[in-house]
């Protein structure tokens, strides 16, 4: 097991306080590890293994359709006769009830709970309602460059190439494991899709058109990292002879939104000091769920970039915005605290870099600029706007 230290570092503040921790993320990117790891942990201070109950809701041995007041049984009985137990309960979404089943045993039981799924439901309102105040959230993304060295650090591979099969195969734990030709990795991140499509969003809710999902969601894909709107793909569909409507095409966002293949980026106002409620755009949770589905060429490396580093912002706990100075547009603002960074990415800077520099000039106040680029040619400082290559972006401590 390659360990993922970041996320027991972001929970060890929450060990063994009365909160529900929640991992929450897209199938396959490495939540049952982190449990396994938090098992490694619990066991380093001292807890008993027959104190640390395990269980996922997915495996054959659960009973299909259990109810959440058999969920409660089961782990009640679990933990009866013993001291203080760490309940690891994993893809709980599969069990409609769970947050009453949860909110009984905290109330009720000497246990320290933690939680996983792939689907937005575990934010719903259910959770709100029975677990106000008593839950933290710690989003669950594929791997960072950083974990991606590490999983291959025995592949004696440069960093240059190991950041070449990033940009090209992402960062699925999964894919990341293998050494795997690029069909083949696309056809595990494949596998992963259209589990998520099946079972996540199309038996969920219920679609009954999924060619016209199917082709809703491409579109989405394709555009990754663009401005539309529903509108604009209504439109776009009509030309296919395709009939979809604004509703539906919202509905479709948010249930990708909610089964964490998409993230949206709302655009902030720099002069209105404002997030605009429009013209927002859309990343995915891993590049190369748009190469499986499209292929890979070099041309869609800005748009991979972007992706990457807009990720990567996530992880290390910003709020990420669009940018909008005026008429002019700021790829990234990324605000943690009272901290900001304004970015721009792109493959290269061009001889005339007013879009990348000038733009990031144009902002008067005093916060760090930088220009992300593939290009150690470019790296430097311009105009004190600091221009570095995208893997040193990525592996730095801190910006």
């Amino acid at each position: 097991m390659i360990l993922r230290p970041d996320y027991i570092n972001a929970i060890t503040p929450f060990i063994d306080q009365p909160i529900v921790k929640i991992f929450a993320g897209i199938r396959r990117s490495g939540k049952s590890t982190i449990f396994e790891m938090l098992k490694l942990e619990l066991q380093k201070r001292g807890v008993s293994e027959s104190n640390i109950i395990q269980r996922k809701y997915t495996e054959m041995d659960i009973p299909q359709n259990m109810t959440a007041q058999q969920m409660y049984s089961e782990l009640k009985n679990a933990i009866t006769g013993k001291s203080r137990c760490y309940l690891l309960l994993d893809e709980l979404q599969e069990v409609n009830g769970w947050e009453k089943a949860v909110n009984s045993l905290l109330e009720g039981a000497d246990v320290d709970i933690y939680v996983t799924g792939s689907n937005f439901k575990l934010m719903s309102s259910e959770i709100s309602t029975y677990l106000t105040g008593r839950y933290v959230s710690i989003p669950v993304y594929t791997l960072s460059f950083r974990e991606y060295l590490d999983f291959k650090a025995e592949s004696g591979k440069s960093q240059r190439e190991l950041l070449d099969e990033y940009l090209r195969y992402g960062g699925f734990p999964l894919v990341a494991l293998g050494n795997y030709e690029e069909h083949s990795a696309y056809q595990i991140v494949n596998g992963i899709y259209h589990t998520v499509i099946s079972r996540d969003i199309v038996k969920r809710h219920r679609i009954t058109k999924q060619n016209l999902f199917d082709r809703v969601v491409k579109y989405i894909i394709e555009n990754m990292g663009k401005t539309f709107s529903a509108n604009s793909i209504t439109k776009f569909l009509k030309n296919e002879f395709r009939t979809v409507s604004v509703e539906s095409i919202y509905n479709y966002l948010r249930w990708l939104e909610q089964a964490f293949i998409i993230y949206p980026c709302q655009r902030y106002d720099l002069q209105g000091k404002s997030v605009l409620k429009t013209q927002e755009k859309y990343y995915l949770a891993d590049v190369s769920l748009k190469y499986c589905l499209l292929g890979y060429n070099r041309r869609m490396l800005d748009a991979a970039m972007e992706n990457i580093v807009f990720l990567e912002l996530k992880r290390r706990g910003y709020d990420v915005y669009i940018g909008k100075n005026d008429a002019k547009e700021i790829d990234f603002i990324a605000a943690r605290r009272d901290e900001k960074i304004y970015i721009q990415v792109c493959v290269q800077l061009p001889e005339n870099s007013d879009r990348e520099v000038g733009n990031l000039m144009e902002i008067r106040d005093h916060y760090p600029k930088y220009v992300v680029t593939m290009n150690h040619m470019d790296a430097g400082i311009e105009n004190g706007i600091k221009i570095v290559h995208l893997a040193d972006f990525l592996l730095a401590e801190y910006w």
